[in-house]
């Protein structure tokens, strides 16, 4: 019987079609096993030389060094008590460990050896000589590739370093290794198809948060004394909450964020930053001084030259505090609820002035300024992010919506309303909207900014307590629940700076009252954030401090003020 030539092209065609795809999957598995490898090289080069080092030094006390906190160790650096190969080698040692333990490390930067070895020769010593850091996969490193978990950007190395590191490395700091991130940096758990995911060190079933999960872990774990990170929804907050650490998210362009890779590039309704995580907030605090000089200032002109201001950090004037339990969008656990209340008289009993302080229309603010904002095309671009990668994405539903045509989300918005609400408001806020809308939108976010800070100044506040989502997430839970993230995103949308300090741990009780949890929705979401809380007696629960814009000096006052009062009244730190 004979074929007809029409059937057979056909069939050749989809063979070929077929055959090109196969090709095509085959090459990118190439690149993500050359990229693992290399992850592995990484490891075996910082085991080696910490055992050269061990070989060569047996009586340097690694364990000592580890034990000192930043300002300490900074200044045994500076004076030359403390030599800088000695410092150096501890934490590759400890970082090694920590990266087993976790898979917090991507790639460790060999060249930071010789830049130990050449730091002898340096005659004017910055405030961060000799400092070992770690830096986030997004943030680039000049010859080493910045992922955001994308196959496509394998073995595509930075040109030049980010303003960022080029001022570290000025002020005598040492990058030293780059940290995981989940695909696209949209999430706030840490996991992607290249590196896999990257486990919290306090314990290995919980997530480390993200999208700054890398340096959560490694800060967390003891292998990084400083950390870098990057934040557009809470990406350096709910790490260092999640792994019981300190991180300063600043006002959007108090730092430089030229040579940083952003999830969603132009986009300007919810703002990113570029910042520090730590054990402490005096880490945090020196960290500040040390970035805002006048090579930050001169490498990048968009930055404000404003140095750290000495006075307002080192102030011990009684505070007017703003404060509130709850968004009415996202219900605090328990841990959560009791940390704002127990935080708050602590305060008073210190002195301070705590005023209530009424949030409203939160859903409003996530849903229109900042889901809307960040996919106003509809999704498109986040989309094309994915184009040929082999993993579409762990953002779930945003990434399904995405997809989809507007005629479908109109649809899906208008019967899930009733049933559904947030669901709904999910839908409605991923259309594409007209250029004339977008302008609105940012007009809109811009009023809304001017309406808080005046209802902060009628109360005549300096600084903000609130909560900060916790505990730790079992491991794969944020990805289910990206709407969580209100208590975070808001001051991303404001572009207030604010920061995140541990100050109690989740106790038999909050687990007992937690088994009461409904949520205000009482939807999928609720349930699934009340299964995600369960079973953490003994993990931290952070909150976080806030201040108005440019007024990143208060902030970190505020923090130490906090952080200074819970280390009084519990032991766990």
């Amino acid at each position: 019987m004979r074929v007809p030539l029409p059937a057979l092209l056909c069939c050749s065609a989809a063979s070929l079609l077929l055959l090109l795809r196969w090709r095509r999957r085959r090459g990118l598995w190439k690149k993500v096993e050359e990229a693992r490898r290399r992850q592995e090289r990484s490891l075996v080069q910082m085991e080696t030389a910490v055992q050269r080092f061990r070989e060569q030094h047996p009586s340097v006390n690694a364990v000592s060094i580890l034990s000192l906190p930043l300002p300490e160790l900074s200044k045994k650096l500076r004076d030359g008590s403390l030599p800088p190969e000695h410092v150096f080698y501890a934490y590759v040692g400890k970082a090694l460990q920590i990266a087993i333990e976790t898979n917090c490390i991507t790639e460790y930067l060999q060249e930071s050896e010789t830049q130990v070895r050449k730091a002898k020769l340096t005659e004017k010593l910055g405030l961060l000589y000799g400092v070992p850091v770690s830096i986030k996969d997004s943030i680039d490193c000049e010859g080493h590739d910045s992922t955001l978990g994308f196959i496509k950007n394998i073995n595509k190395p930075a040109a030049e370093d980010s303003v960022v590191v080029q001022v570290l490395r000025r002020q005598g700091a040492i990058p030293f290794v780059k940290t995981n991130v989940p695909q696209s940096l949209i999430s706030y758990d840490c996991k992607n198809l290249i590196f896999g995911q990257t486990f919290n060190p306090l314990l290995y079933t919980r997530s480390p948060g993200g999208s700054s999960g890398g340096e959560g872990a490694l800060v967390g774990g003891g292998g990084s004394i400083l950390g870098f990170g990057t934040d557009v929804g809470g990406s350096l907050r709910f790490p260092a909450a999640f792994c019981g650490i300190c991180a300063l998210k600043p006002t959007g362009n108090r730092l430089s964020k030229k040579g940083i890779i952003a999830g969603v590039l132009g986009q300007k309704a919810v703002v990113a930053a570029v910042g520090p995580m730590a054990k402490d907030v005096e880490s945090l605090a020196l960290c500040m001084r040390a970035l805002l000089c006048e090579d930050m200032f001169n490498l990048d002109s968009t930055v404000p030259p404003l140095p750290f201001n000495e006075e307002v950090y080192a102030s011990t004037q009684p505070l007017r505090i703003g404060y509130y339990e709850t968004d009415f969008f996202t219900m605090p656990s328990p841990a959560m609820r009791r940390a704002v209340r127990e935080t708050k008289q602590m305060l008073e009993d210190a002195g301070h002035t705590l005023v209530p302080f009424e949030l409203t229309n939160v859903d409003y603010m996530m849903f229109n300024f900042c889901v809307r904002g960040m996919f106003a095309d509809g999704g498109a671009s986040f989309l094309k992010k994915f184009k040929g990668e082999l993993e579409k994405s762990s953002m779930g539903v945003f990434f399904w919506l995405a997809k989809s045509p507007s005629w479908l989300k109109t649809l899906l918005s208008w019967i899930a309303k009733p049933f559904m609400p947030r669901f709904s408001d999910i839908v409605r806020s991923m259309r594409a909207n007209t250029v004339d809308e977008v302008w609105s939108l940012h007009h809109e976010i811009e009023e809304f900014c001017y309406q808080f800070i005046a209802q902060w100044k009628k109360l005549n506040l300096d600084v903000m307590l609130c909560p900060m989502l916790g505990p730790a997430l079992g491991i794969g839970y944020p990805g289910k629940l990206s709407v969580a993230v209100s208590y975070t995103m808001l001051y991303n949308a404001l572009d207030f700076p604010v920061g995140v300090v541990p100050v109690t741990v989740v106790t038999d009780e909050d687990e007992e009252e937690l088994k009461g949890y409904k949520g205000y929705f009482r939807d999928w979401w609720d349930r699934t954030l009340a299964k995600a809380f369960r079973g953490s007696a003994g993990l931290p629960v952070a909150v976080q401090c806030v201040a108005l814009p440019w007024q990143e000096e208060l902030c970190l006052r505020f923090m130490k003020e906090v952080e200074a009062l819970a280390l009084k009244k519990n032991s766990f730190f």
